[in-house]
């Protein structure tokens, strides 16, 4: 077998074994009733989605989701916990009327925002008809990265990409803010007895 299809092969068992420690990663962090530990599952959920993305060539999303995902989440997760408790408590199962409703009006309008959506992979769809011939054509040639969609993100439109990392910024700083106004005060826990 040449060189290339050994390559291919590992490739392809890394990526086998990436995706098994995801789903093995996810189904922990559902059964699992410890928040904190629940918390740190999700930390290295993201972290193994981060390392997927980088073997496909997609450095853009993989610098996103290590930031996002298994940065700052974690970080205003853990500043919930601290506010809070770690334990999850069980709650009575009560059948609330208005949140059925709401999600389902909610549901009907995204379902309905997508009626006016090409049809997917459309050749003709009007996002295919006037920059993308030349990101497909002539990306590699002119930025030199692999990875179209990098390429795209980092140079052609990467104004845009700095706005989105100010937007995710500005929604964490704003979440801090929010956790930190004081309007909760921690119960103080009672003394020990120390005799016992």
């Amino acid at each position: 077998m040449a060189t290339g299809g050994w390559r291919w092969i590992i490739a392809a068992l890394i990526d086998i074994l990436l995706l098994a420690f995801l789903v093995a990663v996810a189904l922990a962090t559902v059964w699992i009733r410890n928040l904190f530990a629940a918390t740190m599952l999700m930390g290295i959920f993201s972290l193994l989605a981060a390392s997927l993305y980088v073997l496909l060539d997609a450095v853009d999303v993989a610098l996103t989701e290590a930031a996002v995902g298994a940065g700052v989440s974690i970080i205003l997760m853990l500043g919930a916990l601290v506010l809070t408790t770690s334990k999850e408590k069980v709650h009575d199962a009560k059948h609330n009327l208005l949140a059925l409703v709401v999600v389902l009006i909610t549901g009907g309008a995204l379902i309905y925002g997508t009626m006016d959506m090409p049809n997917f992979a459309d050749p003709q769809a009007p996002a295919h008809q006037h920059v993308a011939p030349r990101y497909v054509q002539d990306s590699v040639e002119e930025i030199g990265i692999p990875n179209m969609v990098t390429s795209v993100l980092a140079s052609y439109r990467g104004l845009d990409t700095l706005g989105e990392v100010l937007v995710i910024f500005s929604a964490g700083v704003a979440v801090l803010l929010l956790l930190g106004t004081g309007t909760y005060r921690r119960r103080p826990r009672p003394p020990r007895n120390r005799l016992k």
